[in-house]
């Protein structure tokens, strides 16, 4: 999961590129890069950390251009500590070419292997996104007939990365003195939307972005979602061409957006995250009921902020009492994208502080997004227990992760995951809980699609289904093995 941008404008654009970093901070905290265009000249500017600390006034003075592109990043691929693994990445052959990508490639050996002995292609890193940017690089070189580039040649191109590429991928992209190109996997694993709004003189200017609030901040109007398999090229004087270029394309979006990773203030794919979070409250209420007398819960209470919604649904459906247990310091990033499971341990307790007042002699039911470590849950049980709590009931509105997330989101491993080889008593023990209620598959699924045409969603680290069809056991064990090694 990575946060990306990307804005074709009629003036500079290194200001609104670092403000729509800013709002899509909480995809990614490792680094953050952005890139520029001014004419046929790249100006980029890269560094470890937040948006804030990254960028310096003489960074922002150099990313000259009215087109341009920014990344922050959350590390599933490639090391944290290593800053040349932070995007952008830059190739200069052909015309030259700077992308940015969000999501997980699953078949990263296979193009290893390809890009050197096929393409004589070098790769100077371990992420995966240098690999995408090369097999692009690569396609389109094949597809240029003279000195120019059109647009048919980038699709044919973009028809390539699809029958090479398998994963998830939302890719912006920047070609020296040709336009913007960004297109999405042909399943739609990852988001990303398209915006436009017009200057007053009447001239275009548009922007592709992870998620819709960047654009609402920015007085573009949402024109539509990126759709599964499309790739769209913006040239310089701003005229937007649009193709299919996936052969069988099918929209099934990641539910973990929906449960923990977007903003709640963003709609993707045509879905309301906060709406979606709402009726996932709903439904928990009713698994709640059918496990539990509510006469034997006191207090609801969220653990801020993401699982708010759903805690407040909870609350109100059951006639039990919200309170707010836990104050949040807004000042310490989210745990669950922190690289290391000793970094997220030593930050939960710096993040949240619980309140004698409201747990005093309570038996207190607990709503979460989502357990997946276990690591967070089993320190704010220990903390509700010793500011007074009488019963701590967990609960998650989401179904137990017990199975590897393999498309961008760094879940590598079953034997991280709490709920991976254990019956639900079994976590509610490992957690210190005294019972632990999880939201049922088929009610996560409603609760998001409702009112849509989606029929599917991307749930594998719930089921074990993952929806690409290429990731095989013996993959899983290769991801596990490299990634802990």
């Amino acid at each position: 999961m990575c946060g990306i941008v990307g804005i074709v404008s009629t003036e500079p654009v290194n200001q609104q590129i670092y403000n729509s970093l800013l709002l899509l901070q909480h995809r990614g905290q490792d680094s953050t890069g952005i890139a520029t265009a001014d004419g046929p000249v790249f100006h980029m500017t890269k560094a470890r950390g937040q948006v804030r600390e990254a960028f310096r006034t003489r960074d922002m003075r150099s990313l000259i251009g009215n087109i341009g592109l920014g990344h922050v990043r959350y590390t599933t691929k490639g090391a944290a500590e290593r800053e040349e693994e932070a995007q952008p990445f830059y190739v200069n052959a052909p015309y030259g070419i700077i992308l940015v990508h969000n999501g997980n490639l699953t078949n990263t050996r296979e193009l290893s292997s390809d890009l050197f002995s096929i393409d004589r292609r070098h790769v100077n890193s371990t992420s995966d996104t240098e690999m995408l940017l090369n097999v692009l690089a690569t396609e389109l070189q094949g597809q240029i007939k003279g000195l120019d580039l059109d647009t048919d040649q980038v699709f044919k191109a973009v028809e390539q990365v699809h029958a090479r590429v398998e994963g998830s991928y939302a890719v912006i992209a920047l070609i020296a003195g040709y336009g913007l190109l960004a297109f999405r996997d042909p399943f739609g694993i990852r988001p990303l939307i398209l915006g436009r709004r017009m200057t007053e003189a009447g001239k275009p200017e548009w922007i592709v972005a992870s998620e819709s609030l960047v654009l609402e901040n920015g007085d573009y109007e949402v024109v539509r979602d990126v759709e599964p398999g499309e790739a769209i090229f913006i040239g310089l004087d701003g005229e937007m061409v649009s193709k299919q270029c996936a052969t069988n394309p099918r929209l099934v979006p990641c539910s973990f957006e929906y449960v923990y990773l977007a903003r709640p203030d963003s709609v993707m794919n045509g879905i309301s995250v906060y709406e979606a979070r709402l009726r996932m409250g709903n439904r928990l209420a009713d698994t709640i009921a059918t496990h539990m007398d509510k006469g034997d819960i006191d207090v609801v209470m969220p653990i801020p902020d993401s699982s708010r919604p759903a805690a407040m649904q909870v609350a109100q459906k059951l006639g039990i009492e919200y309170r707010e247990g836990f104050y949040k310091n807004r000042y310490v990033g989210r745990t669950f994208i922190m690289p290391g499971q000793a970094e997220r341990k030593r930050s939960v307790r710096q993040k949240l502080n619980a309140m004698g007042t409201e747990f005093k002699g309570k038996n207190v039911l607990i709503v979460d997004d989502s357990i997946v470590r276990g690591t967070t849950s089993k320190e704010i049980v220990e903390m509700a227990r010793a500011a007074g709590a009488n019963q701590v009931t967990f609960t998650s509105a989401a179904p137990p992760v017990r199975f590897p997330h393999v498309y961008g989101i760094n879940m590598p491993s079953r034997r991280e995951l709490v709920a991976y080889g254990r019956k639900i008593p079994e976590i509610a023990a490992e957690l210190g809980a005294d019972h632990m209620i999880y939201q049922e598959v088929v009610d996560l699924q409603a609760a998001i699609t409702e009112g849509t045409s989606i029929e599917q969603l991307d749930m594998s680290c719930f089921t074990g289904d993952y929806v690409t069809g290429t990731v095989t056991e013996e993959y899983l064990a290769w991801v596990e093995k490299t990634q802990l090694s």
